[in-house]
């Protein structure tokens, strides 16, 4: 599953028969079938952007995308949130969080070892500790579909929108933050616990938000640029 997670970071449109010989080519012993039921598990699929981690529910209310050509020129502008898987040793854990777009700040992140709706909901009530934003981004997930998320959305006046199906870039800054977390702290450390898991990813993160220089951000870090705005 490491393997195949690595790999599908670098070519996200490898769909199973492909990765088959990715795997095969690395003197893994594996057939289609197998390959099928890890990337499922993983929520992975060939669709030419993101880890479909977040599986639509089609019983749920969908809302249009409201930022294709939107300047994003302040903080508070537009938030999103994901969801991505994170190999350990033994088993694996998912992560999902909240960024600001415009500054990359983190606003909150949490850890589940399922994909259930109570872990976006408590990161997401986190959030709020921060202010609120105009427009909140996801993807058309069943657990961002819900009515548990999206009404805590409407209940505080935010304007929600979700990527268009099979868009690569709709959530453009999420899937940057998952590219950085997995090859600059993720893909270099073994995580033996769940405990290790977490003391690792929050350090991590206070790196990312606080000392690591963006070129984006003209080589600010996200918080002196989220900060700075808001003071």
């Amino acid at each position: 599953m490491l393997a195949i997670d690595k790999q599908y970071i670098e070519t996200p449109f490898f769909g199973v028969e492909k990765m088959r010989e990715h795997l095969r080519s690395l003197e893994y012993v594996v057939n289609a079938k197998r390959v099928r039921r890890l990337m499922r598990l993983m929520g992975l699929e060939a669709i030419y952007c993101k880890p479909k981690l977040s599986i639509s529910d089609k019983s749920h209310k969908k809302y249009p995308y409201l930022l294709r050509g939107v300047t994003i020129d302040r903080i508070n502008q537009v938030w999103s949130t994901d969801i991505t898987y994170i190999p350990m040793k033994n088993g694996f854990m998912y992560l999902t969080a909240v960024i600001d777009w415009h500054s990359r700040y983190v606003l909150s992140w949490r850890l589940s070892n399922s994909q259930d709706v109570s872990f976006c909901m408590d990161a997401l009530q986190e959030s709020f500790n921060y202010g609120k934003p105009e427009i909140f981004n996801t993807d058309q997930g069943s657990q961002f579909t819900s009515d548990e998320f999206t009404g805590l959305l409407t209940d505080k006046h935010i304007n929600i929108s979700m990527d268009g199906r099979g868009r690569a870039l709709d959530n453009v800054f999420v899937e940057r933050l998952w590219r950085t977390v997995k090859y600059e702290y993720v893909f270099l450390h073994t995580q033996e616990s769940v405990k290790e898991l977490y003391e690792g990813l929050k350090g991590y993160f206070e790196f990312y938000n606080n000392k690591r220089l963006h070129q984006g951000l003209n080589y600010r870090t996200p918080a002196e640029v989220y900060k700075k705005a808001k003071n």
